[in-house]
């Protein structure tokens, strides 16, 4: 009989055993930090495992599936949880005893909140607007008294979206865990990290941080925290059907992927706060989000010019010098830059008084020749001069200690206004300590403040937009006893770096601003002013700015994963997105830099920057460097009017501008992993170069029409399939248009304020059904503070064929309300100005047409029959004609003639 029952109890324990067993591809690390072994991991009632995989990355220690919440009340969509007893213990904090969970669902978007309510939230005001959609989740939960877990999914086709049976949900104060499988391994998103690919890799576990820091991006050390925090990505399920998910919590957070496929979210605080988007295609989840988010904002049109910058410039003459360089090789530029050598010791809101007394002299002249003018302005305000005074004056509030016993009253005390005071003393650029401006304060005297100081500054130096650094905030020197800063023999005094205490009472002062940090970036963009372009960003920073992604180097893996995070990016809702062209730190080489420069002909936000010390590397340096550049400029200049439309349309619709490939051909799998090439809107593919010593590109073109737009073989058609694309140096890189597309452009100058004086054309290429495009034109200078009310075009263009005749129609979606109203600018007058449609080409265009017999709006016209023209052999039909349409007479428009097949049915004749 004993022996019995001891078998039985074997039998009980092999079967407990086995069902807390867990694959190694399905695990959720219950120690993950250095340092776990056999008796910790046990000590946290975890399951360990000795056997050694091929796969370095499994969890020894990991969670029993059992780990968790049990539901403890359900009622409708409200239930109310408490943590199992006996159950794997939180590795860092408690456990909450109990907690609740509530699901929301809003016909578009489904919400999961998990917590205890009253926790700190993120204080963004995002619009949390939903999106009509036919796309909806349903929900499935246990029962009461069994382990909560909860299961998404798609109600049209029962696609698992979330699952969360895979266990390890943990609720602590200063420490918060949930894991779920996931439907696919096609991820895309979360952010800010450099990505070696576009999609994640779920081969092992990789854990990716988000927390806002000052550090340079690495893809050679790419699982680091970077400037940014973006909890949300994009899922593309097994039908291709594609799906969203924000994980809204501003505290340090971070993911790990696994082969499950599964995904790990850790956070340090707040709530557990899930928003699931429906799509069911990839740019209508973009949509979704943004309208859930806040739309992007849209920058100025000269904002899409090319940009030039260096950090080092030893005065004003060498900033002209450097941009009369790049003029004089004609090369296309708009915007001259100044780094913060350009301040009185770096302070904000000052000029250098020795080296750039003339530069509200050289600003002038900018703006004579079409040009404007970027300055560069911290977070960070030096507490013993003007600037400091006036904040204090107008009760402007900065970061503060929590105690007095807090403040390292040795270095509090130096100053005048910063004594008896709590406010927290940090180190950046400026000689002496500074403050960093309070953005959460709900007085708006900090706000206030601020935009006073631009508007004071603006009247010393009219700049035309704000260059946003250091807004992580960033700090030198923290907890060091030898700040790097102390050899600096630029610097007055050797002043003591910020000390925060690691251990004991003092260390908690991190309560609540650690919950704070990650969101500061924002609140400071929204107090900001005209055309901010911000280093540091959190979910709807787009709202207010654009980004650039940081300190890269000069090298080719740099170049190569700035196209990732520039499809990112926008997936992120910031489509006014690029790279520091050519590489900031290190040296340069001339290919590198010249490559760099066809690259980011096509990032929205396009800017040649270095670093202080490297040699000077704007592309009038190289004969071979200038001339690719300016034939990449033109090419950019030339398609601008398709470019801002497109920034234009996202900023009042939602979606993306740079995007994915797999976005436009979902069902084609070659596209779902496709980082290296990208797409402008829906029409324009761009294959880029990324590799040193080649002259030809590997590039994919999914099953359509595509026609090159390259100079040298305009126009003709590109097989489908995987090719190897001609791309010597002096050529620009393959760039092809879609069939069935109208894009707008117009003639290039050397800025874009020549620019927009020129006659608009239309691109049409022919696909196998009407061509149709848009164009959006308002003064390209006015801040939009709502659509509803503000001064702008929008025109739909549509391209049909029939057997016998062509009809090209211009349909006005949306008129200004007068063309010759006037804006005011930073004080200027500038006014809407529509050029006419003078050029209509068509490419891919098989017929004969009668060009003696063209009737616009029934009646008949002339064209210029010495420039216009059709080349059988191109398929191309080219039709200019000077005032040929006046658009913005707000009336619908027919343009149309007759035509015959030719002989040749053969697109390649």
């Amino acid at each position: 009989m004993i022996k019995i029952i001891i078998l039985h109890l074997a039998i009980l324990n092999g079967i407990e055993c086995i069902v807390k067993q867990v694959p190694s591809d399905r695990r959720i690390d219950c120690l993950p930090k250095p340092g776990a072994d056999k008796t910790k991991c046990l000590s946290h009632k975890c399951i360990w495992d000795d056997k050694q995989y091929p796969d370095t990355t499994v969890p020894a220690c990991y969670f029993p599936p059992d780990t968790g919440y049990m539901i403890a009340q359900k009622s409708n969509s409200s239930l109310k949880l408490k943590k199992l007893e006996n159950a794997a213990l939180n590795p860092y904090d408690t456990d909450i005893l109990e907690i609740e969970a509530q699901i929301k669902d809003s016909h578009s978007v489904l919400n999961v909140r998990i917590g205890v309510e009253g926790r700190y939230e993120p204080t963004v005001p995002l619009p949390r607007a939903c999106s009509t959609t036919v796309q909806h989740f349903t929900v499935e939960i246990p029962n009461e008294s069994e382990l909560f877990t909860f299961r998404i999914r798609r109600k049209a086709t029962g696609q698992l979206i979330w699952d969360t049976s895979i266990g390890g949900l943990l609720f602590a104060d200063q420490y918060i865990q949930i894991a779920t499988f996931l439907p696919t391994d096609k991820i895309y998103g979360f952010g800010e990290n450099v990505h070696l690919s576009l999609k994640h890799k779920f081969t092992n576990y990789t854990t990716w941080p988000m927390l806002a820091r000052d550090q340079a991006p690495d893809p050679e050390n790419p699982y680091r925290n970077l400037y940014g925090v973006h909890p949300f990505y994009l899922g593309l399920e097994r039908d291709n059907n594609a799906h969203g998910v924000l994980i809204w919590n501003s505290n340090p957070q971070e993911i790990t992927t696994g082969p499950g496929p599964h995904l790990i979210y850790r956070t340090i605080g707040g709530m557990l706060d899930l928003t699931f988007f429906p799509g069911p295609k990839p740019e209508q989840v973009i949509q979704q989000y943004l309208e859930y988010i806040g739309r992007p904002v849209l920058p100025a049109y000269f904002a899409l010019g090319f940009q030039f910058c260096r950090y080092g410039f030893k005065n004003l003459i060498e900033v002209k010098e450097t941009i009369e360089r790049i003029r004089n090789a004609s090369i296309p530029i708009d915007v001259a830059y100044a780094d913060i050598d350009y301040m009185e010791r770096y302070k904000d809101f000052t000029i250098g008084k020795e080296h750039w007394s003339n530069f509200k002299e050289y600003a002038d002249e900018l703006h004579k020749n079409g040009m404007h003018l970027v300055l560069i302005f911290d977070p960070a305000i030096q507490v013993n001069y003007s600037s400091f005074d006036r904040a204090i004056k107008k009760n402007a509030s900065f970061i503060e200690w929590e105690n007095y016993d807090q403040v390292q009253h040795e270095i509090q005390n130096k100053y005048p206004l910063t004594k008896k005071t709590k406010i927290m003393l940090s180190v950046v650029w400026p000689d002496w300590h500074v403050a960093f401006p309070d953005f959460l304060d709900p007085k708006p005297s900090t706000a206030e403040w601020w935009i006073e100081e631009f508007k004071l500054f603006h009247q010393m130096l009219p700049f035309d937009g704000i260059w946003i650094d250091m807004n992580e905030p960033a700090a030198f020197g923290t907890n060091e006893y030898h700040p790097f800063y102390f050899d600096d023999k630029e610097r007055p005094a050797k002043i003591v770096p910020l000390q925060c205490p690691l251990s004991g009472a003092g260390s908690k002062y991190d309560n609540p601003p650690y919950e704070t940090w990650n969101s500061y970036a924002y609140n400071f963009a929204e107090a900001a002013y005209v055309f901010p372009c911000i280093r540091s960003t959190f979910v709807s920073s787009g709202h207010y700015g654009g980004h650039w992604l940081g300190d890269n180097s000069a090298r080719w893996i740099d170049l190569r994963t700035s196209i990732i995070g520039i499809q990112e990016f926008n997936l992120f809702g910031i489509p006014y997105i690029g790279a520091d062209i050519c590489g900031f730190n290190g040296e340069t080489s001339e290919e590198l830099c010249l490559r760099w420069q066809q690259l980011g002909a096509f990032y929205p936000f396009s800017r040649n920057h270095n670093v202080k010390g490297a040699a000077s590397q704007d592309p009038s340096r190289w004969p071979d460097v200038a001339k690719a550049t300016r034939e990449a400029n033109l090419f950019r200049y030339y398609y601008l009017p398709y470019l801002y439309s497109l920034l234009f349309d996202v900023a009042l619709h939602g979606g993306t501008v740079v995007r994915p490939v797999f976005f436009e051909f979902t069902s084609d799998p070659e596209t779902h992993d496709l980082g290296e090439q990208f797409m402008w809107g829906s029409a324009m593919m761009i294959v880029p170069v990324y590799q040193e010593g080649v002259t030809s590109v590997s590039g994919y073109l999914p099953s359509t029409t595509w026609y090159s737009v390259r100079d040298f073989d305009y126009g003709t058609l590109a097989k489908p399939g995987r090719s190897e694309f001609r791309a010597s140096k002096d050529e620009l890189i393959p760039v092809f248009v879609k069939g069935g597309i109208v894009i707008p452009r117009q003639r290039p100058n050397m800025t874009t304020t020549a620019s927009r004086n020129n006659p608009f054309e239309i691109l049409i290429t022919i696909g196998s059904g009407k061509s149709s495009g848009m164009l959006y034109w308002d003064d390209g200078e006015s801040i939009v503070e709502d659509f509803k009310s503000y001064n702008y075009f929008h025109w739909l263009f549509e391209f049909v064929l029939s057997s016998d005749r062509a009809t090209l129609y211009i349909t006005p979606n949306h008129t200004a309300v007068r063309i010759s109203r006037f804006f005011e600018v930073w004080g200027e007058v500038v006014g809407l100005i529509v050029p006419t449609l003078d050029v209509v080409d068509i490419i891919g265009y098989q017929y004969l047409p009668k060009l003696s017999e063209m009737w616009l709006n029934g009646i008949p016209i002339k064209i210029d029959n010495q420039k216009s023209y059709y080349d059988n052999s191109k398929n191309r039909l080219l039709i200019v004609k000077k005032n040929l349409l006046n658009i913005a007479n707000g009336e619908k428009q027919t343009l149309s003639w007759y035509h015959q097949k030719t002989f040749c049915d053969s697109a390649h004749c």
